[in-house]
């Protein structure tokens, strides 16, 4: 088997994992979200830190979170934190196909930010696809009486923790790990209080569910497989491939979001988001085809485009975040 072959099939496999990860998040729907996000988090560590300890890059983990890049690595956790529990409060709550719009108008949000940021130009293509991605908003605004919120927010964090994460030294696993790491006391300090001073009591929600059954144990524990796994391979399948493949393949993650929150969790889908869906993927069209025509580029262009891009489809890799 070729690297491509294998590099496809990473990508392949991680986007399956996020994109199906919904149905695992809700099946602790009767968690707090809190909760999870407290379980998803140190077990990441525990995940992360296992194969770190494996490989011998604990030196590398020292520098991001005792150095001068601390600052960074806290902003690039916090907005990673708050991701994470769009995405659990999302799926828990009814809003799955809010979230799967959310991560199909993220490229097009990183774009803006880059601009914003860091001063990069857009092409044709990429302003049609962020004019497209505005009226797609627009429509579900006006056509549903509210800000698609949770949409723009996941949208937003994932974005923010791409423009932060740019230049942090280090590869995709050792700066997750440093995040968690950073994250870790918080959400220890979390269930301390949950399990001694009942704090985040909800109606209905079984509230310090760790330790009570073996099925909520194990769910919450594998949460960091979960997080952990699909950041390997995507990790692994973005060396082996160009990067306007990994781009374009990078949405199936929504899409399978998509179809999970219409058929599995049976999600109304009104006709405003029968109109502003197709106009998000004309924009995504246009913007994959800007990724396509980048690769064409001659070489030192695309050198240039992937070290710029760390808030388009290299952040995904370093996200985990997804979702």
């Amino acid at each position: 088997m070729s690297d491509t072959v294998k590099g496809f099939l990473a990508i392949i496999g991680a986007c399956m994992i996020w994109g199906l990860s919904s149905i695992y998040y809700k099946a602790l729907s009767h968690i707090p979200p809190e909760e999870v996000l407290a379980h998803r988090t140190l077990w990441s560590l525990a995940f992360f830190g296992a194969i770190l300890a494996a490989t011998g890059r604990f030196g590398e983990l020292r520098r991001l979170v005792i150095g001068p890049q601390t600052g960074k690595v806290a902003l690039a956790a916090l907005m990673i934190s708050i991701n994470w529990f769009l995405f659990i409060f999302s799926v828990q709550t009814g809003r799955a196909l809010g979230a799967s719009l959310g991560y199909y108008i993220f490229p097009l949000v990183a774009v803006m930010l880059g601009v914003v940021f860091y001063g990069e130009r857009l092409g044709p293509y990429r302003v049609m696809g962020v004019v497209l991605a505005a009226i797609a908003v627009t429509v579900l605004t006006v056509g549903l009486g509210t800000l698609p919120w949770i949409s723009l927010a996941l949208a937003g964090t994932f974005g923010l923790y791409g423009v932060v994460k740019k230049g942090l030294p280090g590869s995709a696993l050792t700066s997750v790990t440093a995040e968690v790491t950073l994250l870790a006391p918080l959400a220890v300090l979390w269930l301390v209080g949950l399990y001694a001073f009942d704090w985040g009591g909800v109606t209905g929600r079984v509230v310090g569910a760790f330790g009570t059954n073996l099925h909520d144990t194990v769910m919450l524990a594998f949460a960091g497989v979960i997080t952990g796994m699909p950041l390997i391979l995507f990790s692994y399948g973005a060396q082996r491939l160009n990067y306007g493949m990994v781009g374009v393949l990078n949405y199936l993650n929504p899409t399978l979001q998509f179809l999970v929150a219409t058929f599995v969790f049976l999600e109304p889908v009104t006709r405003w988001h029968m109109i502003a869906l197709p106009i998000v993927w004309a924009a995504l069209a246009l913007y994959s085809l800007s990724l396509f025509r980048q690769d064409r580029a001659p070489s030192s262009r695309v050198a240039s485009a992937a070290t710029s891009g760390t808030t388009d489809t290299k952040s995904s890799s370093e996200a985990s975040a997804k979702p």
